[in-house]
């Protein structure tokens, strides 16, 4: 079972992984929403999907510029102290 911080997602083998939810983060001028998730064992591997709220898809980012504005806000997080107690 998995909590309200969790999602599953399918890879192309058909293998289920559940993901830990880091963040989530909304671009306005882009009008796209973002999920930064982890592995349980290994949360050193973060990786950051577009999510559709009207479809609940997660979809990769292609886009290099799109995925550089999502590093910037992940370098962000990282910086802040207040998200430091959490980490």
């Amino acid at each position: 079972m998995i909590n309200e911080n969790e999602i599953i997602i399918t890879d192309n083998l058909g293998n289920e992984h559940i993901l830990k939810i880091l963040f989530t983060f909304d671009n306005e001028e882009r009008k796209t929403s973002y999920v930064f998730v982890y592995e349980d064992d290994d949360e050193e591997n973060i990786m950051v999907f577009r999510y559709d709220e009207s479809s609940h898809q997660l979809e990769e980012i292609e886009d290099e510029e799109e995925y550089n504005e999502c590093q910037e806000v992940f370098n962000c997080y990282n910086e802040d102290p207040k998200f430091s107690e959490i980490k």
